[in-house]
């Protein structure tokens, strides 16, 4: 099948087409500052390596974005298709499922209804989503669209580990619980390493570190728990979000400062995390210049998140009863061999060992950093969120 993925933002559309018996990417790029001044479009064909980068197009609506695309894609000299019917489903990235979808689903007026109905707990991103699956079946009317939910995989964690000790009444009323994020990325790497390591009950964490961060412990293919919570402001310290700490700083700082929530929200959303502690940038790789150039604050910055994401590790440790493999991804996890390096140090007590010389060695793709007499795998896995939501996809419009 060929799918294009779609994410579609409150200015932006990121874009794929994927070819699924293949499992090879034929096109990909974004359209940038729709509806803004000086809209941009990218695109690269992976088929015969023609490649537009931020070329001014005129995208004042969504609409006009996809209609582009379309008109691209169908190109003669640089499209992937001949036409638009070739295109055997769509797949949209939809952050926010609730608990309504524990898994991919095709999309009918029930589903954009509860979607829509949803948008209370992801603002930023589940109208933004609607709108990308709205357009797209008014322009394609006779093509299927699917909606894959970074929650749907961490729905499998018990009671136990998504409920909050608050009133039952405000997760009865109001859903308060944990939702946990970036689900496409852990079911894609650890659903990969579940193969690699070809054994029953496997249990897997998963760092998916970026500016965005969260990790989830996997047992037998199922989550048992993950960092993020409610929003993707929970559990570790992010490029600018705070993750966990004591709720009552919040209620605290408002006071002293004379804060709305409003305010309240875009100072632990926006202006938290790295960047609040290193201050200059919230970009891991100013950090390291910074380290390099024996900066406080960025070794300050470095240690306080290579400490959260090493907490995190040793609680879902325990949470698995064990332990077969430590999985880096994203942009920091697949890059970073200092992050990789000290998440990873004096854990042999665990049975956990990494080989630092091969660590250095920067490979693109799978990794194994795993050290010849450790009992537990070390490896950096590319994550392809993208493929997985084709994949469901593909299952889905096949019934399977």
């Amino acid at each position: 099948m060929k799918i294009l993925v779609i994410n579609s933002g409150s200015s932006s559309l990121k874009f794929e087409v994927i070819d699924t018996s293949t499992k090879q990417t034929l096109v990909n790029g974004i359209c940038e500052r729709i509806g803004i001044s000086d809209q941009l479009f990218t695109y690269k064909n992976k088929v015969n390596s023609y490649v537009e980068k931020e070329t001014k197009v005129s995208m004042p609506t969504h609409k006009d974005a996809i209609d582009h695309l379309l008109k691209v894609l169908t190109d003669e000299k640089i499209g992937v298709i001949k036409s638009i019917e070739e295109l055997d489903a769509i797949g949209h990235r939809v952050v926010q499922g609730g608990e309504y979808f524990d898994d991919a689903v095709i999309v009918d007026e029930d589903v954009i209804a509860k979607i829509e109905e949803l948008a209370s707990l992801a603002p930023l991103h589940n109208p933004a989503n609607v709108m990308g699956i709205k357009l797209m079946r008014e322009l394609l009317p006779n093509t299927p669209n699917v909606a894959v939910f970074d929650t749907a995989f961490h729905r499998t964690m018990p009671d136990y580990a998504f409920r909050y000790p608050l009133p039952h009444e405000d997760y009865k009323k109001y859903k308060v619980r944990k939702y946990g994020a970036h689900g496409t990325s852990h079911k894609y790497v650890s659903s990969y390493v579940k193969d690699l390591l070809n054994k029953e009950d496997s249990k897997i964490i998963v760092c998916h570190l970026g500016n965005g961060a969260s990790i989830s412990a996997v047992r037998d293919g199922k989550v048992v728990d993950t960092s993020m919570g409610l929003t993707p402001l929970g559990g570790i310290m992010m490029g600018t979000r705070c993750g966990d700490m004591d709720p009552a700083v919040a209620l605290y700082l408002m006071q002293k400062r004379e804060l709305t929530a409003s305010e309240m929200d875009t100072r632990l959303n926006k202006t938290s995390g790295l960047k609040a502690i290193f201050e200059k940038s919230s970009d891991f790789r100013d950090i390291l210049k910074g380290m390099e150039e024996n900066d406080e604050k960025a070794f300050l910055a470095f240690n306080m998140f290579c400490y959260r994401v090493r907490n995190f590790i040793g609680s879902y440790i325990l949470a698995l009863n064990g332990i077969d493999a430590i999985v880096f991804t994203g942009g920091i996890g697949e890059n970073v061999a200092k992050v990789r390096r000290k998440v990873c140090e004096n854990l042999e007590f665990l049975g956990i060992k990494m080989d630092t010389e091969k660590n250095e060695i920067r490979v693109d793709g799978t990794a194994d950093y795993t050290a010849a007499d450790s009992k537990v795998k070390i490896l950096k896995v590319e994550t392809k969120e993208e493929l997985m939501i084709a994949l469901d996809t593909e299952r889905l419009v096949k019934g399977e």
